[in-house]
């Protein structure tokens, strides 16, 4: 018979099973923070994807075991190899994904806590014992601190502690220099019916005002799908005709590592982003985050700490195209209409920029 919740007392191990995506695993990075300081004497292993563990795979005191979806089966078989002899005391479950849900399958526990039966999507209801308190309307990374409430650690510890390297940080400044930064990572992931990216023109309209405005140096992130470059290389063809402002901006789209992009967000002044990892990257580093918010619910998934500074069109959108007032929508249903983004516009983004600036100087 497995042990009851919450516990009586520590558990001897704890095994986390988060694989994706960067922003997600990034909200998990504070529960394993009030697991560290609640529980010290615990052992924590996190069976976690291959580039998530690029960012988090040196946090000292954890036990990390990637899982690489990009062998397929395989990395069902090298998992299943690793942990064949071992057993923890209890799995968190924290990601609804049938590829999560058959990884699962192989991480021997007494205890497999999941999500409510509203949030267990894709089946996780099947591939757990135990379930969080059903809590509506919450932000992902509270939902993940769920998971240690129902277990018996009441503490929250909001802090992230992403390590740096010397060398990464190094590399930042030699980037950066003595100038003010405003980094755009004007790209989120591509998905089908799933707008989110401004315009190409808006955002050099906003690059060209906080330079002039502010004097800041301008630097483009993001990863290396076509889509994301594509987007970059539209805004510096926008202001290719303006050598004064060309000079100012530097394009890193595709052309940085994940530790590399959290030092680089470590050192701006701001940031700028949609919807996207990066975004949570930056909160994570405790940059202010403009985020950009129309076709997706900030108070879900948008930058923890700097929910004051979202652009937060969602209300608006939501009852323009699917006729729903925040209250009457499902939590989390999405905006599937492009011109949804037209909603943001440039002065709400550059009062958010005076914002900054002005707390900040």
């Amino acid at each position: 018979m497995p042990p009851t919740l919450p516990l009586s007392s520590a558990p001897k191990n704890i095994c986390l099973l988060r694989l994706s995506a960067i922003g997600d695993v990034t909200h998990v990075l504070p529960i394993v923070r009030t697991l560290q300081q609640y529980w010290p004497s615990t052992k924590i292993t996190w069976v976690i994807g291959r580039l998530e563990h690029q960012l988090v795979g040196d946090i000292d005191n954890v036990e990390f075991i990637v899982f690489d979806k990009a062998i397929g089966w395989q990395a069902y078989y090298t998992l299943r190899q690793q942990l064949r002899n071992r057993s923890f005391d209890i799995l968190l479950h924290m990601q609804v994904s049938m590829r999560a849900n058959i990884a699962s399958l192989f991480i021997k526990a007494p205890i497999k806590l999941g999500f409510d039966k509203k949030r267990a999507k894709d089946y996780q209801w099947l591939f757990s014992n135990a379930r969080i308190a059903a809590v509506e309307r919450q932000h992902v990374l509270d939902g993940f601190f769920q998971f240690i409430l129902a277990i018996g650690v009441n503490d929250k510890v909001l802090r992230w502690d992403i390590p740096i390297t010397e060398n990464d940080k190094q590399w930042a400044m030699s980037v950066i220099g003595d100038r003010s930064v405003l980094v755009i990572n004007p790209s989120s992931s591509q998905r089908l019916n799933n707008w989110r990216n401004w315009s190409a023109k808006n955002y050099a309209q906003i690059a060209q005002y906080a330079i002039q405005q502010y004097g800041v140096m301008v630097v483009l992130t993001g990863g290396p799908a076509q889509g994301e470059v594509a987007l970059a290389e539209e805004i510096l063809a926008v202001t290719s005709g303006q050598p004064e402002l060309s000079k100012c901006i530097s394009n890193l789209v595709g052309k940085t590592s994940l530790k590399q992009l959290a030092a680089l967000m470590q050192q701006a002044k701001v940031v700028i982003a949609p919807d996207t990892g990066p975004a949570h990257i930056a909160n994570a580093m405790n940059a202010p985050v403009i985020g950009l918010y129309v076709t997706s619910n900030p108070q879900r998934t948008g930058p923890y700490r700097s929910q004051d500074l979202t652009v937060n069109e969602y209300p608006t959108a939501l009852l323009k195209y699917e006729g729903l007032g925040e209250e009457a929508a499902p939590w989390g249903k999405r905006v599937r209409n492009p011109e949804a983004l037209d909603l943001i516009t440039i002065e709400k983004v550059k009062n958010k920029i005076d914002l900054v600036m002005i707390n900040t100087d």
